[in-house]
C-alpha cells in the first residue's frame, strides 16, 4: 500500500517567512508521520494576476495548470497562510483563484482533504487569515477542512535556528493537525479509489 501524499504551501514567499518555516516544518513533520510529503514553493509558480480577460485571450497559465496538478495528485493539503490586514495575502488568493480555472484535469479542491496553518507576529496567530481562507476554500471551493488548525502566534520567536519549534507544546499540536490529516487523507483516497 503506497503511503498518504500530502502536499504542502505557504502563501508566502518572503525571506525568512514563518509561514515558509511553518510548511517546510510540516513537510518534516508528516515525513515522521511515515506520509509522502511534498513541499512546494509559490515562488515556482509565479502567476499573473487573475484577469478573465486574460484567461479569455490567453487561456490559463502553464503554471497554474501545474500547481493544479500537484493538488489532484494529492491526497491532502497543509496551507499555511501568514496574516496581512486581518486577512490572508494576494499571493496565495491568486494562486487559488487560477487553480480554480483549470478544467477537466480532476478535483484540485473537492479531491484531496485540506488544513489550515496560519502564522503571525501577533498574538493571534493569524486566526483572522485562516478564517477568511477557511471561508473562501470550504464556501467557495468546496474543500473538506478539518476543524482543527496549526495556529503560531509570536511567530518571529517560534522557531529555531534549525527550523524547528522551541516549545514542544507547538510540535505537539502541529503534529496532532498533521495526523488527524493524513487519516482523513487516507480514508479519501480510498473512498476514491
Amino acid at each position: 500500500m503506497r503511503a498518504t501524499k500530502i502536499v504542502t504551501f505557504a502563501g508566502s514567499t518572503r525571506t525568512g517567512s514563518y509561514s515558509a518555516a511553518l510548511s517546510a516544518l510540516a513537510a518534516k513533520e508528516i515525513a515522521l508521520l511515515e506520509a509522502e510529503p511534498v513541499h512546494l514553493s509559490l515562488a515556482d509558480y509565479a502567476l499573473p494576476i487573475y484577469d478573465g480577460d486574460c484567461e479569455t485571450r490567453e487561456g490559463v497559465p502553464e503554471n497554474a495548470k501545474r500547481l493544479h496538478g500537484q493538488l489532484v495528485a494529492a491526497d491532502g493539503v497543509f496551507v499555511v497562510t501568514p496574516e496581512y490586514n486581518a486577512g490572508f495575502p494576494p499571493l496565495l488568493k491568486n494562486a487559488i483563484d487560477w487553480v480554480s480555472r483549470v478544467r477537466g484535469q480532476g478535483d484540485a479542491f473537492g479531491g484531496p482533504a485540506w488544513a489550515i496553518g496560519c502564522t503571525s507576529p501577533g498574538a493571534l496567530g493569524g486566526y483572522r487569515a485562516s478564517q477568511m481562507l477557511r471561508q473562501s476554500l470550504a464556501l467557495g471551493l468546496n474543500c473538506l477542512i478539518l476543524g482543527e488548525q496549526a495556529m503560531v502566534a509570536n511567530a518571529s520567536q517560534a522557531f529555531d535556528e534549525a527550523g524547528n519549534f522551541k516549545d514542544d507544546k507547538q510540535t505537539a499540536r502541529l503534529r496532532g493537525v498533521l495526523k488527524k490529516l493524513i487519516e482523513l487523507s487516507a480514508l479519501r483516497a480510498g473512498l476514491r479509489a
